[in-house]
């Protein structure tokens, strides 16, 4: 081969990578990034410390957590079998009633950051419907993370360890929803 068709090819070649997106030649996303979107509960377990599992949502739990580009969270769990009020007024829910939807169903949103190193989910909490949380942060660890798939587990106040595993919502035909682009809005006069 001659000189000027191995230059030629080197050059090509440069250009070529150049072209690519980062991620395609070694650079990974950061886990944030790959958290971000909107996600469906797939199972949620409580080891206690004496070794004995709990599934306060049930063996078919329902729930979603959504995560923002710019570090915002929203997380709902619940039971599928929660009861009805018979009054249909939360206010005057029975002792019973009360006790099955406080430990079938939690709520809260706020904060989040990621520590890649560590592979550590911060959860800074602003209101829950646990108000017990909202005294300190809540860490959990990422077990695994693929483009369909999040498992991760965190120490409960209780004591023992909560594992949650989550699947990523699809959206149009089967793909994930990218939350870093903007949908365009027009906004008339009578909403500004």
């Amino acid at each position: 081969m001659n000189r000027g068709r191995v230059l030629s090819i080197a050059v090509m070649t440069m250009l070529g990578l150049a072209a690519l997106p980062s991620s395609a030649i070694g650079q990974q996303r950061s886990l944030k990034n790959q958290l971000i979107g909107t996600w469906t509960l797939a199972s949620w377990e409580h080891v206690l410390p004496d070794g004995s599992k709990v599934q306060s949502y049930g063996t078919d739990p329902k729930g979603i957590v959504a995560f923002d580009a710019k570090d915002r969270f929203f997380l709902m769990f619940t039971r599928p079998d929660l009861p009805k009020i018979a009054s249909n007024a939360p206010a005057t829910a029975t002792p019973e009633e009360a006790k099955a939807l406080v430990g079938g169903s939690i709520a809260y949103f706020g904060r989040y950051s990621v520590n890649d190193a560590d592979r550590v989910i911060s959860l800074h909490l602003e209101a829950s419907t646990f108000a017990n949380q909202l005294a300190s942060d809540q860490k959990g660890t990422i077990i695994s993370l693929t483009d369909n798939e999040l498992r991760y587990e965190m120490i409960a106040l209780a004591g023992g360890k909560i594992s949650v595993a989550l699947k990523r919502e699809a959206w149009g035909c089967g793909r994930p929803r990218d939350w870093n682009t903007t949908v365009p809005r027009t906004f008339s006069p009578h909403e500004l």
